[in-house]
């Protein structure tokens, strides 16, 4: 799953912090038995699904959570996790937050909305920094929260890509990408 080496760009940033108990589930994933599931997931999946993408091209996340407005009923949504990953040859190479995706002309993130507009912007900055978007997510955190953590009975794993087309045709989430007109139900990662 993961490169021998794998760089990790602006990872003092604060945004990078709720992805690096994810990561470190990923690496423990990647260095564990085929039967090690983490709730649902299983290596053997995700290299599958890996193996299926483009030779060279970047995975992206956004998840945005709705907070209350401070001494007001409504509320405002923000970006809870931003992550872009860079795949070649099946392998994640690099993990880095949309912060980085900053430098090249992206408003600041506190400021990303979950609309459209900034989602192909985040793709296009994506694609000219990292490599062109097999595929983007983007959802809400409680949408999020219930994809990654799902689990099979005592312990087997789960369909996450059947789960996430799941929650794609509720309209729970939006998937974008060069790969999403391929039937993304086909993949068990």
């Amino acid at each position: 799953m993961f490169a021998e080496e794998i760089e990790i760009l602006d990872g003092d940033s604060p945004h990078f912090r709720p992805i690096r108990p994810l990561l470190g589930a990923a690496l423990q994933l990647d260095r564990s038995e085929d039967g090690y599931t983490w709730h649902g997931w299983q290596r053997k999946y995700l290299t599958s699904f890996l193996a299926s993408l483009p030779e060279r091209c970047s995975l992206l996340v956004g998840v945005w959570e709705a907070l209350p407005e401070a001494g007001q009923q409504e509320e405002f949504e923000r970006l809870a996790l931003g992550c872009v990953l860079e795949v070649s040859e099946g392998e994640v190479r690099s993990v880095r937050t949309f912060d980085a995706l900053v430098k090249d002309r992206l408003k600041p993130v506190e400021q990303l909305e979950a609309g459209y507009e900034d989602a192909l912007e985040l793709m296009r900055l994506a694609r000219a920094q990292v490599a062109p978007v097999a595929w983007a997510v983007f959802m809400d955190k409680t949408s999020w929260e219930e994809w990654l953590f799902t689990e099979g009975r005592e312990g087997e794993p789960v369909n996450k890509g059947e789960l996430l087309a799941e929650l794609a045709r509720k309209g729970r989430c939006v998937l974008m990408g060069s790969q999403v007109n391929h039937h993304y139900h086909q993949y068990d990662f």
